[in-house]
């Protein structure tokens, strides 16, 4: 029997995985969640060791497809996806030993060097397959703080059923994340610049996604991490790294990078589905609401602050509300009314009893600018090893946990390479990254955008102007 999938703001009528895919966010503005989890157990977990990267995510994924997509069907899909050229490392998520007992999980070999390429090429695969089946074209809106656009654009800018607008927020992404989506010449692609922050860009997305007549019109789709395949996909390389690391046979950690919560979220699920992870870190940047929430139970937006790690650079968690909903236990009404009054007061504080539980399952550090530096060099003058801002992030908030219990192995998702934050990695090093012919070829090129002020009503008109009919 298939998985059914859920809102966040009550269980309504229980959706496919391909509706659920295709539409990206429910209609009551909750997000998809499964109606049930998968059990991977520990004699599963053995039968796992050892396997290609394909072969695992055929046995973690498909239970959550179910038979929506035919079997053989998917696993062509997945052999398509990670063993084609778009990855040029034979591992595809390599370990690199930094510590004793720590390491970087490598997530930077597809093809816009971050680790969005690992679900997003597997969404433009599986996007394509569903719409050509049932006949159907969409058109994707996504917001992007610097890595999910680029990594969208490249899995979309061949799919003949899809058109693509991405919308960066304009002068806070670094050069390199800027070029990999502008310099994409392709008639199905569209980039709006816009005058704000990535909240501002988010908050527009959701804003039209929120529009029951323009999402029926435009037939939208997501394909930031709100759609529950990228958490979807992003389970995977949880399970590969621990089970590298002796799992199950013994329990592993990871300290992500985050500002979203979707890739940690991820991780979240790969422990729920039966992986035994010991602890699960929250890294962040300056802009720490996770931080804040976690250590006192205080959600409350403050200002976005521009920082070395411009990926993180977020207030609002797209994805956080998937966690809450499971904290809360699935009471959809009352979390139903604390987003409605997050909208409205910018802010929510959680009981004492909720987040006793959730320190169980999350701990959380925050990192200046001037630390997320000393870590980059650090890490270079005692491991040869260049890590990009936000992995030195994660870098930091891991050595705390790692202090307090050295024997269990940490691994850290080095989540974007560093010659895609060139200035930063001088800065902190004092060398340039090498030099990447992928990047260097986008700084010739020339870009298509399109500047928009932070208003929803043009950039309405300008997606409906320019979707194909």
């Amino acid at each position: 029997m298939s998985i059914k999938y859920i809102s966040t703001r009550g269980p309504g009528n229980p959706q496919s995985f391909t509706d659920v895919l295709l539409s990206g966010m429910a209609p009551d503005g909750g997000l998809y969640i499964p109606d049930s989890w998968p059990e991977i157990d520990h004699n599963k977990l053995e039968h796992l060791q050892g396997l290609s990267y394909v072969d695992i995510a055929m046995q973690i994924i498909y239970p959550f497809i179910g038979d929506t997509i035919d079997k053989g069907d998917f696993q062509n899909i997945l052999i398509e996806t990670y063993q084609g050229d778009e990855f040029n490392h034979s591992n595809l998520t390599p370990l690199v030993q930094v510590g004793p007992n720590a390491w970087i999980l490598e997530l930077f070999h597809g093809p816009t060097l971050s680790f969005k390429d690992y679900a997003m090429q597997l969404l433009g695969r599986l996007f394509d397959h569903v719409l050509e089946k049932q006949n159907k074209r969409i058109t994707i809106v996504g917001a992007t703080s610097g890595d999910t656009g680029s990594a969208a654009i490249e899995a979309c800018k061949g799919c003949k059923n899809i058109d693509i607008f991405i919308l960066h927020p304009q002068g806070r992404t670094s050069e390199v994340q800027r070029r990999q989506m502008t310099t994409v010449d392709a008639p199905n692609v569209h980039n709006i610049a816009l005058e704000g922050t990535f909240d501002d860009c988010q908050h527009i997305v959701k804003n039209m996604f929120a529009d029951v007549q323009l999402r029926q019109e435009l037939n939208l789709s997501a394909v930031n991490s709100i759609n529950w395949a990228r958490i979807m996909a992003q389970t995977v390389y949880y399970f590969v790294a621990a089970l590298a690391l002796g799992a199950p046979n013994r329990p592993v950690s990871f300290t992500v990078p985050t500002g979203n919560f979707g890739n940690v979220y991820a991780g979240w699920a790969a422990k729920r589905m039966g992986l035994p992870i010991h602890k699960l870190g929250i890294a962040t940047n300056r802009n720490d609401i996770l931080t804040r929430f976690f250590k006192s139970g205080d959600m409350r937006l403050e200002k976005v602050v521009p920082s070395l790690s411009p990926s993180m650079d977020i207030q609002i968690s797209s994805n956080f509300e998937r966690y809450l909903c499971e904290l809360m236990d699935h009471d959809y009404d009352s979390l139903t009314k604390l987003m409605e009054s997050f909208k409205k007061n910018k802010k929510f504080t959680m009981n004492d009893e909720m987040m006793r539980k959730a320190r169980q399952e999350f701990t959380a550090q925050s990192c200046t600018d001037l630390e997320t530096m000393d870590m980059m060099k650090n890490c270079y003058q005692e491991t040869g090893v260049l890590i990009d801002p936000h992995t030195a992030v994660a870098m930091h908030g891991a050595m705390k946990i790692i202090a307090e219990d050295p024997s269990v192995p940490m691994i850290i998702p080095a989540c974007a390479h560093p010659s895609k934050f060139p200035q930063a990695v001088h800065q902190a090093v004092g060398i340039k990254p090498p030099a990447i012919p992928r990047l260097v070829s986008i700084m010739k090129k020339a870009e298509f955008f399109t500047g928009l002020p932070n208003d929803l009503k043009q950039v309405k008109n300008f997606v409906t102007k320019n979707v194909s009919h």
